[in-house]
């Protein structure tokens, strides 16, 4: 009996997601972020021709099993990279990006066989710039990588993990079937551009490992693409440890997009819970007329306030009814 699975990554440069002096090609309109992947992979070929994603990691293997012994195993897959698309003046200058060789591993256990997959690669436009660490200076642009690993059991079990990544841009992770089941938590631009030079990545000498947070609502995807959509109001960044309320605090009506970061939910002095980009937090307190949990950061983050009223009163409860009574 064969036994076959696979995890997809899909990297992408979220608005607003660059920052310092190289935002600048990217407010002149000369460089552009990305719109969102889908919620669901359906034709990637058809999504890579259309260059709707900066890098792909597809890693596919199989097993082969006869009285409940693995007697062979296979792994196949690699790397996908897109064009970088820069704008000068009327034109539209199309720069083949760099794709890095892709690594893969395979561990055979007691009943499991456990691949692994590198995948990466940089732009193709030079970007020179001083480096933390040797050399100090680098013409070429940063890396960005993404390393899957996929777990196979004889009796048909599968568990995949995206386990280790670049700082920088976003990932998003797809299951078998092609349903997005996972996110990395944190965008480090800074530390990407600065350090993300071979040495420092997993065709050198080292990986990242990755923040992984759950998948938000298809409601408060929604929400989130309606209010970045329009503008919205600035973004606020708070500190890792910070907290961004208090259980007990009397409600004003503000709710929080989380653009970026995780936080976690305390009640009673109890972590209860944690959420990623893309959640809504706040609606619970919005609802009873309290903060009934105390919200800390647990890594650096980026929110964005908007209003309760902003939402419909059934879209407010259908957020609070997709989350935890005690995560809010």
């Amino acid at each position: 009996m064969r036994v076959e699975s696979k995890v997809t990554s899909i990297s992408w440069i979220p608005s607003e997601a660059v920052e310092g002096l190289p935002k600048v090609p990217f407010t002149m309109g000369v460089a552009h972020y990305d719109d969102a992947p889908p919620d669901r992979l359906v034709n990637i070929d058809l999504m890579h021709r259309a260059d709707l994603f900066r890098e792909a990691n597809e890693l596919n293997a199989w097993i082969d099993v006869e009285d409940d012994r693995i007697v062979g195993h296979g792994h196949s897959g690699g790397g996908r990279i897109g064009i970088t698309r820069l704008k000068v003046g009327p034109k539209e200058l199309r720069v083949p990006a760099v794709a890095f060789p892709t690594l893969q591993d395979a561990e055979v256990g007691d009943g499991w066989v456990r691949f692994t997959q590198t995948a990466g690669g940089r732009m193709g436009a030079p970007a020179p710039r001083s480096v933390r660490g040797k050399p100090y200076f680098q013409w070429h642009s940063a890396i960005a990588w993404t390393t899957l690993q996929l777990t196979i059991h004889a009796d048909g079990r599968t568990e995949h993990a995206l386990t280790g990544a670049s700082a920088f841009p976003r990932h998003w992770i797809y299951d078998e079937n092609g349903a997005l089941v996972g996110k990395s938590g944190t965008i480090d631009f800074d530390t990407w551009y600065r350090e993300s030079h071979e040495a420092n990545t997993p065709w050198g000498a080292e990986d990242s490992p990755a923040l992984v947070t759950a998948v938000e609502s298809d409601l408060e995807r929604e929400v989130s693409a309606r209010l970045m959509g329009n503008g919205g109001a600035k973004p606020r960044r708070v500190a890792e440890g910070e907290t961004i309320f208090s259980q007990g605090d009397e409600d004003d009506d503000t709710l929080l997009l989380v653009l970026d970061g995780v936080l976690v939910a305390e009640v009673d002095g109890e972590v209860v819970g944690e959420v990623g980009p893309g959640a809504i937090v706040g609606e619970r307190g919005a609802l009873e007329g309290q903060r009934t949990a105390t919200l800390r950061a647990r890594t650096p983050a980026k929110l964005m306030a908007f209003s309760a009223s902003e939402l419909e009163p059934a879209e407010l409860a259908e957020v609070a009814a997709g989350h935890a009574r005690e995560d809010r």
